[in-house]
């Protein structure tokens, strides 16, 4: 194993304890991770499903008239998630540039992170790193979507005989993965395109199989745990809501439990965001420091003799 992997842990704490602008990126990225969006309205009458009687006919004409009358809603609300979306995934990839920067400014010698001054060096890396992003996800839809497709057209039965090729699948994400993260580190330390930076990347994984293995075992078990323990008060408040609403029926007020749930849920949140994004910061620092390690011209052998000095 080619990577000291306990200066890495050590140097990444150090690094966003000393430079906690980083954390702020560490919440930015941390949108990139799993971002969705939701939306809540009002229901009338006309839209409620109960409503809807008589024959399939009669079913589907109702349909067409409740999607009549609220189609522009329906269209704008689509339009402004797919707007929050993109712009929380763009505020991710900015959060993974700014931390590899920052993580690159401080190891050549920077001696403060200033965080206008990280976000515009920040810039000239964002369509390079959202473009590879864009592309590895599309490219895992494509390999999955069959997958789904078919589960669903047998009713989930045929994802039980998937289940052997999708064990075998986990291997390739991961090794994936791995060379995404120092792909993404080469395209800001080496400004490289997107195709180079994936064969820069493949090129500095394989040059350290074990290591990469050891170290996102790391990263990734002993974030798992922290991430459950930052999520647990959350898990804890929604338990009285799912208790509360096991015997709510259809135009009852809703239980008291399910209001403690929504306050609770809305207080820590802010919370939970922030602590995701110091952990994220970490964990984008420990393979920012690896691939550092990894690249860093080998030292000049310690001991050498000293060749003899001719006599004049």
């Amino acid at each position: 194993m080619k990577i000291d992997l306990g200066k890495i842990l050590t140097r990444a704490w150090q690094i966003i304890w000393n430079y906690k602008v980083l954390w702020v990126f560490g919440i930015f990225a941390g949108f990139a991770n799993g971002n969705g969006g939701g939306n809540n309205g009002g229901s009338s009458d006309n839209g409620d499903p109960s409503q809807f009687t008589g024959d399939a006919e009669q079913f589907g004409k109702q349909a067409s008239e409740f999607f009549q009358q609220y189609l522009l809603i329906i269209i704008a609300v689509c339009l402004v998630v797919v707007l929050l979306s993109f712009a929380f995934y763009a505020l991710g990839m900015m959060g993974r540039i700014g931390i590899l920067k920052g993580v690159y400014k401080v190891e050549n010698g920077a001696s403060s992170l200033i965080f206008a001054e990280l976000w515009s060096e920040s810039m000239p890396y964002f369509w390079r790193f959202f473009g590879m992003n864009f592309l590895v996800g599309l490219a895992f839809l494509v390999i999955l979507l069959p997958f789904i497709v078919f589960g669903i057209a047998t009713a989930g039965i045929g994802m039980l005989c998937l289940v052997p090729l999708i064990c075998l699948l986990i291997p390739v994400v991961w090794a994936i993965n791995v060379i995404l993260e120092q792909a993404q580190a080469a395209i800001v330390a080496e400004d490289l395109t997107m195709m180079d930076a994936f064969k820069r990347g493949w090129e500095i994984a394989k040059s350290d199989i074990g290591g990469m293995i050891v170290l996102s075992l790391v990263l990734g078990i002993g974030g798992g745990i922290i991430g459950f323990v930052i999520a647990l008060p959350i898990i804890v408040a929604v338990l009285p809501g799912v208790i509360g609403m096991m015997d709510y029926r259809p135009g009852d007020a809703l239980p008291a439990t399910v209001w403690i749930t929504i306050v609770c849920c809305g207080l820590y949140m802010p919370i939970l965001i922030f602590l995701n994004g110091v952990l994220t910061a970490y964990m984008k620092t420990s393979w920012a420091l690896s691939y550092l390690q990894l690249t860093k011209p080998a030292a000049p052998p310690e001991n050498l003799p000293i060749p003899a000095q001719a006599d004049a």
